[in-house]
């Protein structure tokens, strides 16, 4: 007889995962995961049938979470430099907030086991932030830089940014505006 699931046990799992991932890295066992769940070993198996199936949940629930704080009130009409604060604004609170997500995040999004199925998954709440930086260089407001590395430059401002923003919380609105000055120098066309 199959085992009935449960989805506190499936959540139970993966923020274990999180945590286990944000604080010993990818090739942290499973068997600490069902540790810090406070689940049999064998129960990971019956949600997640391999850890690489785990790491791909885990990645596209995280975007979800992500997405939902960051498009959250997404003003759709407006200056680009406008609803650009608001995304920025939006990830750098949740990369403060929620630390071993971003961590695990940024692990997870660099291994080579992530699928492109759960890029493409964790991608889509995004897709309106893609339409609005293409739009974007099409109007000569941002520079044509390859994507790839647009985004790179945007995640390593971010990153420089979370970091000052945890290290100086008395501070924070000024590293947040700094970092998002910067950023836009970085990838405005100058006329």
């Amino acid at each position: 007889m199959a085992r009935l699931k449960s989805e506190n046990k499936r959540n139970a799992i993966l923020i274990a995962a999180t945590e286990v991932i944000a604080e010993r890295g990818l090739s942290a066992p499973t068997s600490a995961i069902s540790a810090k769940a406070r689940v049999a070993d064998g129960s990971l198996y019956v949600y997640f049938k391999t850890k690489d199936e785990l790491l791909n949940t885990l990645y596209r629930e995280i975007k979800y979470e992500m997405a939902d704080a960051m498009m959250s009130d997404f003003p759709r009409r407006g200056e680009v430099r406008h609803r650009l604060k608001h995304i920025w604004d939006r990830h750098i609170n949740w990369g403060v907030s929620n630390p071993q997500q971003y961590k695990a995040l940024h692990l997870i999004g660099s291994w080579a086991g992530l699928t492109e199925e759960s890029r493409k998954v964790g991608g889509a709440p995004f897709l309106e932030v893609q339409k609005m930086m293409d739009d974007a260089v099409t109007q000569a407001v941002f520079q044509a830089l390859p994507p790839e590395f647009f985004a790179a430059v945007v995640h390593s401002f971010a990153e420089m940014t979370i970091d000052f923003v945890r290290r100086h919380a008395k501070e924070a609105e000024k590293y947040r505006e700094l970092g998002f000055k910067l950023l836009w120098s970085a990838i405005e066309r100058k006329r």
